[in-house]
């Protein structure tokens, strides 16, 4: 637990918000997790961050997949931890993939599981999101960011605090786990706050969790009176996204980063990414 600082540091991860996240490297338009999903999200729509998950294999690989099995989003079965590195990128990672017009345009196209060192030094200018979906990965995922001197750029996350709890020593950005954001949530209204800062860099919180209102205009005060920044995820209606922006979240994580960038050029002039140039309005 922290405590109400007010001349607490950011970081400069963080810089630029409002920022827009490619979740998952925007999975709606691309197969999630792959590093054809971070290059469009980058190279057409102007991420500028990439969200992603990273699991363990067999022998020892970190590779960038959220499930826990191979199932949803491949043409195989079986859960990550079972199966090498090879076993892996045999796999079609774009198999089950649908885009918005209900096609499997990636079906048969080479799309592959990554390794995470394979997405790190592909973007070496790149700011990540890494969420750390199992125990087992976080000390091999820290290593790989450390050996990269990428620190600055790399923010590791855990829904959990458990799934990272022993590479607490990493000196880059972290995020709020969900015990953070409760307490948070819980708190803020209080005087003070309660006295709780959490213990993290940044909340990334939904909106919306089991029917109750988790991020609001006072929520976001709150946070940013602690110099703690507030990114949304998964947000994909353009109304959904122009509304938090007009309460000053500081990013939203999207699975349509072409949604996203156009309600960003619209609403905030930023310049327009090259999905959008000759683009007619609608």
């Amino acid at each position: 637990m922290g405590f109400f600082a007010p001349s607490r540091p950011g970081r400069t991860y963080l810089a630029g918000a409002p920022l827009l996240v490619a979740h998952r490297g925007g999975s709606r338009i691309a197969p999630e997790n792959t590093m054809a999903a971070f290059g469009m999200a980058l190279e057409t729509w102007g991420a500028d961050m990439l969200e992603m998950d990273v699991r363990l294999t067999r022998d020892g690989e970190v590779v960038v997949i959220h499930d826990a099995s191979v199932d949803r989003t491949t043409d195989g079965s079986g859960p990550v931890s079972d199966l090498t590195l090879a076993e892996l990128q045999a796999l079609d990672a774009g198999f089950r993939f649908v885009d918005p017009n209900g096609v499997a345009s990636f079906r048969g196209k080479g799309v592959v599981i990554p390794r995470f060192e394979d997405v790190l030094t592909a973007y070496p200018d790149t700011r990540m999101n890494v969420e750390a979906k199992e125990p087992g990965v976080a000390e091999a995922l820290v290593d790989i960011i450390l050996r990269h001197d990428a620190q600055e750029r790399v923010l590791v996350a855990a829904e959990y605090e458990r799934s990272r709890r022993s590479v607490r020593h990493y000196p880059g950005p972290w995020g709020a786990s969900r015990h953070h954001v409760l307490l948070f949530w819980l708190l803020y209204r209080l005087p003070r706050g309660g006295g709780y800062t959490p213990g993290a860099d940044i909340l990334q919180v939904p909106e919306r969790h089991n029917g109750l209102r988790i991020v609001s205009p006072r929520l976001v005060r709150a946070a940013h009176q602690r110099n703690l920044p507030v990114q949304v995820w998964t947000v994909d209606d353009p109304e959904d996204m122009r509304r938090l922006l007009s309460w000053g979240v500081d990013g939203i994580q999207s699975d349509r980063p072409d949604l996203l960038a156009r309600v960003m050029v619209d609403e905030l002039g930023r310049p327009r990414p090259p999905g959008l140039r000759g683009a007619t309005e609608q």
